[in-house]
């Protein structure tokens, strides 16, 4: 190799390291000049719920999260919703947003047995899925299963979100459903159509429909997860399924506020739901689905209901939920004098901040 040679490849070398230098530089100044030594903490003062949606890039601003690579924002929600709560209302408005917000949506369809938890072997490989079906992020999955914890096959675990009903009323609605279907699909035939005895009547010919270990254990097993104890009606089982709410869960809403938490869910995840307020509120996709008939229980029967352990549990995390939704509610908007809900401005602020600019 010739001393000519050699000293073009140094030169050469040298010039990429200065280019490289002078690159990292003038990144970090144009950076430096957008950052301030007040951050932009009004950005959300005063904003309706829409306004702070449409904001998009200067929520980031008060807000920043990465959560990848790509910077999706973020990349997966798991709704696991419950039966009979509202989620094929809430689903559907989601579904209509998949086009606008530019996300994927993907029912999750437990078939075996109609359960709804997955075998050891399904939940990693439904895990390892969608952790890494980049193709079909950002994405909503929902379905009925129960929590399933991501970490303990060496992934993230995704945005957990979720709505529960009083207990009674619930289980009302199931029973009836299994014999009269709903207006959603009115000439499907469901399970116990032949069967036109009454909930009060079930209780007293003790049926399986209404046999409450089986049809009232229901929402804390879904919020519990896939331990063989979240199958046991018991206190373990209560205890796991409010931390794992608290914890777990970006926001649970109770089926009778739902427009709360739509709205709540705007604000907060507007990269999926911006718009999803006004489409409740403005069409006819709220509530959308309605059993077809329905029978008050009687007194007695609600009060045999009550005696249970299992309606104690249930009615003990419900009670637990919902007062939690509401402390998130009222500290995070309010409504004005038109009654449209606004969002409070935040509370926290920056100060200290070295090293300061010159």
């Amino acid at each position: 190799m010739t001393a000519r040679l050699i000293e073009s490849r140094k030169a050469l070398l040298a010039f990429i390291i200065l280019g490289g230098n002078l690159f990292l530089f003038f990144k970090y100044a144009v950076q430096e000049t957008a950052n301030t030594d007040t951050p932009r903490n009004d950005l959300l003062e005063g904003k309706s719920y829409k306004d702070v949606a449409d904001q998009g890039g200067e929520l980031d601003a008060v807000y920043p999260m990465d959560y990848s690579s790509e910077n999706q924002y973020p990349p997966l929600i798991i709704y696991n919703r419950v039966p009979k709560t509202g989620s094929t209302t809430f689903a559907n408005i989601a579904y209509k947003l998949t086009g606008a917000n530019n996300f994927h949506m993907l029912h999750l369809n437990v078939t075996y047995k109609n359960m709804h938890y997955l075998t050891i072997l399904d939940q990693q490989r439904f895990v390892r899925n969608i952790s890494l079906w980049k193709e079909k992020t950002p994405a909503l999955y929902h379905g009925h299963l129960y929590f399933l914890e991501f970490t303990r096959f060496g992934f993230p675990n995704p945005i957990y979100i979720n709505i529960v009903r009083d207990p009674i009323e619930r289980l009302v609605s199931y029973y009836y459903f299994l014999r009269y279907g709903d207006d959603y699909r009115p000439k499907l035939k469901r399970a116990s159509a032949k069967d036109n005895k009454t909930l009060d009547e079930c209780l007293l010919t003790k049926g399986k429909d209404c046999d409450l270990e089986r049809v009232m254990w229901v929402q804390i097993p879904f919020f519990c997860g896939h331990s063989v104890e979240c199958l046991k009606p018991g206190r373990w089982a209560l205890e796991q399924a409010k931390t794992n709410l608290l914890n777990k869960y970006l926001l649970v809403g109770v089926t009778e506020h739902l427009e709360q938490f739509i709205a709540m869910l705007e604000v907060m995840l507007p990269r999926y739901f911006s718009g999803a307020y006004d489409l409740f509120k403005t069409t006819n996709l709220g509530y959308l689905r309605k059993t077809k008939e329905k029978h008050p229980p009687s007194e007695q029967t609600v009060a045999y209901i009550r005696s249970s352990k299992v309606y104690q549990l249930e009615q003990e995390f419900y009670e637990f939920a919902k007062a939690h939704f509401r402390f998130l509610v009222a500290r995070t908007h309010t409504k004005d004098e038109e009654d449209r809900i606004v969002v409070n401005g935040p509370i926290f602020k920056y100060e200290k901040i070295f090293p300061r600019r010159s």
